[in-house]
């Protein structure tokens, strides 16, 4: 709950803190959470910048001064005998994005670090205002961390180590439990309700529809999801700086071969003078100068590539998670959406 009331308070702003709880066997029990204290931005131009908090408090977890703080709060749990591990840090979304190298950074401070144990838990507050709790746990699998310490992602490398955007992150099963205090609370609770007085007449019940009466309305409407509509954005959004990464590595291929080939002819002619010369028996000429008149360009980084992927992958599941629904409604219906269908099943 206190997670949920954190993320929910400081939406659309990300916010994050850390965990704590009991890592016993198999296991890993949190049992507490404090959100990181907030960094105020100074305005510019007499405006908030949104984004610059947002980029303060997603690298929070990795702070030095965030560091002091939860080391200071565990000792004081310590002191009060009472669950004091720290077993992981968590973070808000919006639809899903939540794949970015901020959070990437942040699991591997803590796996590295910390414990590698550790885990991020992600709350997603936009989907869990559509009625359904979106509470999920991430830990950075044992290859990308390996790739990630070396800082070498390159077509090469990626090659020999079979590294995919499926191996970046791992989602561990999370079973939500309530405490000891909110159970004893709702067995407190009366276990049957209370008996409904019968109307005194048909007007009375006519003013006054029963509470539990199903909303056909709003659960049948074939209106296109707004969550599904964003999502659909933000896929799009993806796939452009997906196909930007692409095209930044295409250019430098065609710069690579474009200098290979330029190599590939001085050494030609090199080797031709020095043939020349050997006939005249004079001294030849080095064949390594290329290395100095010649500067190959440096390769970039795939790792954002992998991120978009991933980031990719997570819309596409909650798309389809979206149109799920739609499809059942309008495949209910279908009959009096397509002429004719409806009269020869009959």
């Amino acid at each position: 709950m206190k997670i949920i009331k954190h993320c929910s308070q400081t939406f659309p702003t990300t916010a994050t803190g850390f965990i704590v709880g009991m890592d016993v066997s198999t296991q890993l029990q949190v049992t507490n959470s404090f959100p990181f204290p907030t960094v105020d931005v100074p305005q510019t131009d007499g405006h908030h910048d949104s984004n610059a908090a947002s980029n303060l408090a997603a690298a929070a977890p990795r702070a030095k001064a965030n560091a002091v703080y939860q080391a200071e709060m565990i000792r004081k749990l310590r002191e009060v005998n009472v669950d004091a591990n720290n077993v992981g840090w968590y973070t808000s979304a919006n639809l899903g994005n939540f794949v970015n190298l901020n959070m990437i950074e942040n699991q591997y401070y803590y796996q590295k670090e910390l414990n590698e144990r550790t885990v991020a838990l992600v709350y997603d507050v936009s989907r869990s205002s559509q009625g359904s709790l979106s509470l999920r746990a991430f830990r950075i699998s044992p290859s990308f961390m390996v790739a990630y310490k070396e800082g070498r992602f390159t077509t090469e490398s990626l090659q020999k180590s079979g590294l995919r955007y499926q191996d970046i992150l791992h989602e561990l099963p999370l079973t939500i439990h309530n405490s000891h205090l909110l159970s004893s609370f709702l067995h407190t609770l009366p276990t049957s309700p209370s008996q409904a007085t019968q109307p005194p007449s048909l007007s009375t019940l006519s003013k006054q529809p029963p509470p539990l009466t199903p909303n056909l309305t709003t659960s049948l409407t074939l209106n296109i999801d707004p969550f599904l509509s964003q999502t659909s954005d933000l896929l799009l959004e993806s796939i452009e700086a997906h196909h930007t990464e692409l095209n930044n590595h295409q250019y430098y291929q065609r710069q690579l071969a474009r200098e290979q080939a330029k190599i590939t002819a001085w050494q030609q002619k090199r080797k031709a003078e020095n043939a020349s010369r050997a006939l005249a028996k004079q001294t030849p000429l080095p064949e390594d100068e290329w290395t100095r008149l010649f500067k190959l360009p440096s390769e970039p980084g795939r790792l954002e590539s992998l991120l978009n992927s991933r980031q990719v992958e997570q819309y596409a599941r909650q798309v389809d998670g979206f149109t799920a629904g739609v499809s059942a409604k309008m495949f209910a219906v279908r009959g009096n959406l397509l002429p004719g269908v409806g009269i020869e099943e009959r």
